[in-house]
């Protein structure tokens, strides 16, 4: 049995963090990384395209942590000893860049995940951190003072134990057998499939709106982006944050409602509709776009609205003005199914948070049992914040570790 003062399982993100900052601070720890597969942070490889999205440009915990649909409360205590400041300027130290986009995304300047990766993974060797990988836990129980750790080929003991294996089943099963409450995940971050083929034909196009579903209060601004198999982009992705639950209770069957003119409502348009008619009385309704809205996108609401294609603008009738002032504002979609949005997949679910100790990221049932990352009930909309919340977590369990007396 391999003896250890800290046992980490899950070599992601969190993980490393974790592992780290403890052996920087406490050189003298034996410290390891448990991995049940071959690769190390699989994760932060494909994240952000690539490119590994590593914080977001917020710096008011009280403003971070509204993009936490769960958690926003319980974050915002940890949020004041460590966030995206000290994240900046804890990879600047370790010789990463990183750079802030105009969505507030923040990237290492290489535009390499794999610059990240090579961070954790030299860092780690540099401070004699044991990174095993093939190392599937079974079983984890704490006997006295110590932990016992078992996996499919070996067996360990620790004083403390770090769980930062994110949405692992198997690992929720084990925390529920010792006695810890795990809410059931639900997929959080998704697009949303239709069935309208000519939609489906503008795959490509990203505009600015406003979509809310139909008999829930769910709505949000932002990017809408079309794709060959239905909605995406930022104002799809939060709605599936927020509402996880709720849409996981439709099946994800549900109608959308989008105006595509962000914030004009439809007696506005119906005027400014009035004015292109007098304006462009002898054009075709078709030849020019407008509102900002790209071509094909406004030959496809112009033609979903019941207007024929010959039409000029001074041909336009009552009716055929309020049908399209409407479709402008209020366009309802069915949508009947979701997909991963790219290799993101985040969950709603893990460890009940009533039952962690938010000053110490530490299991209020169980001494020396601590958690970091996706393993709770804490989730995030897309722009990196989900990695935040992971780099929080570990920041302070390792802070907390390296206080004790091993």
């Amino acid at each position: 049995m391999e003896e250890y003062d800290v046992l980490i399982v899950g070599a992601g993100a969190a993980g490393f963090f974790a592992a780290i900052n403890l052996a920087e601070k406490r050189p003298e720890l034996k410290i390891a990384i448990l991995e049940r597969g071959k690769n190390l942070l699989n994760k932060v490889k494909v994240s952000g395209g690539g490119r590994c999205n590593v914080t977001h440009a917020e710096y008011i915990p009280q403003e971070l942590v509204r993009n936490y649909p769960r958690g926003e409360q319980e974050l915002l205590g940890p949020f004041h000893t460590f966030m995206t400041g000290d994240t900046q300027t804890w990879f600047e130290k370790r010789g990463v860049a990183l750079k802030t986009e105009e969505d507030g995304r923040m990237f290492p300047v290489t535009d390499s995940s794999q610059t990240i990766i090579d961070c954790f993974t030299e860092r780690a060797q540099q401070l004699n951190v044991a990174v095993l990988r093939q190392e599937a836990v079974t079983d984890f129980q704490q006997d006295e003072e110590f932990w016992q750790v078992t996996t499919k080929t070996s067996a360990f003991t620790a004083k403390a134990l770090l769980l930062a294996t994110g949405s692992n089943g198997k690992i929720w099963n084990l925390l529920r057998k010792l006695g810890h409450t795990i809410i059931n995940p639900v997929a959080s971050l998704f697009t949303f499939n239709t069935q309208d083929e000519e939609l489906k034909a503008l795959a490509g196009i990203s505009t600015n709106a406003h979509v809310k579903i139909e008999d829930t209060n769910l709505e949000s601004d932002g990017a809408l982006l079309l794709t060959h198999w239905g909605l995406s982009g930022p104002a799809i992705l939060k709605l599936s944050a927020w509402g996880a639950r709720i849409l996981q209770e439709k099946n994800y069957a549900f109608t959308v409602q989008i105006n595509w003119l962000e914030y004009l409502n439809e007696k506005e348009v119906l005027e400014e509709l009035q004015n292109l008619k007098q304006e462009y009385a002898k054009q075709n309704l078709y030849s020019k776009a407008q509102f900002d809205l790209a071509k094909r996108l406004w030959q496809y609401l112009v033609a979903t609205s019941g207007i024929e294609k010959s039409k000029n603008w001074a041909d336009l009738n009552k009716q055929e003005m309020l049908a399209l002032s409407k479709k402008l504002t209020q366009t309802r979609l069915e949508v009947n199914g979701k997909s991963t949005f790219k290799e993101e997949f985040v969950s709603a679910g893990g460890v009940d948070l009533k039952e962690i100790d938010f000053k110490k990221f530490e299991s209020k049932l169980f001494p020396n049992l601590y958690f970091a990352g996706e393993i709770l009930n804490i989730d995030a909309i897309t722009g990196g914040f989900n990695f935040q919340n992971a780099w929080t977590g570990a920041f302070i369990a390792a802070e907390t570790l390296a206080k004790k007396e091993f």
